[in-house]
């Protein structure tokens, strides 16, 4: 029998594994976790510290190895498709331009927080790719699919994973973009 794989050491969490914490998740994420192509990783965080400055403040986590999930609602003709858009915390998603025009869309702006959490099951603050509804298009950056270990919300605000983002290039509806993710400033 292999030996488990070594928790990881970001910031100044205690990381375990995510299969062994399924309590700590939102339901569709604890639902989703043991179906990933590799172990993930949990670490109990205080919901007051979900949001990405607050969090890598909190815990000393490295805001290039944070992760962002928003959720898009692209336009046209009268339909409506959400998209989940990963991207690392040092960027923002390039929403008007490459969102749009990959979703084949008229319009694409942010999905309204009512619609996102009850279409997800997920809390605001800690919706995450994994375990999204299946027809919702996952789009992730080519920076965070080449991480080894990125760190993502868990689907409530008590919580954070590390995942290897293999795992998340790999996720059902998921597609790598290169340009998704685009600087700050």
């Amino acid at each position: 029998m292999a030996a488990p794989d070594p928790a990881p050491q970001l910031g100044t969490l205690s990381w375990l594994p995510a299969v062994d914490r399924l309590d700590l998740l939102g339901a569709p994420v604890a639902a989703a976790v043991p179906t990933l192509s590799a172990p993930v990783w949990v670490a109990e965080i205080d919901d007051d510290a979900a949001d990405t400055a607050a969090f890598t403040e909190a815990y000393s986590v490295p805001l290039a190895a944070s992760a962002n999930c928003v959720v898009v609602a692209a336009r046209r003709s009268g339909e409506t498709t959400m998209a989940a858009c990963l991207v690392l915390a040092t960027t923002r998603a390039d929403v008007n331009g490459l969102v749009r025009r990959h979703l084949g869309a008229r319009k694409a702006s942010f999905a309204p927080q009512d619609v996102v959490v009850a279409e997800s099951g997920m809390a605001y603050g800690g919706i995450t790719p994994v375990g999204l509804p299946a027809s919702w298009p996952v789009l992730v950056d080519a920076a965070v699919a080449a991480s080894e270990l990125v760190v993502i919300g868990s689907g409530t605000r008590g919580s954070k994973l590390a995942v290897p983002g293999a795992v998340l290039a790999g996720l059902p509806g998921a597609e790598v973009l290169d340009g998704l993710g685009q600087p700050i400033g």
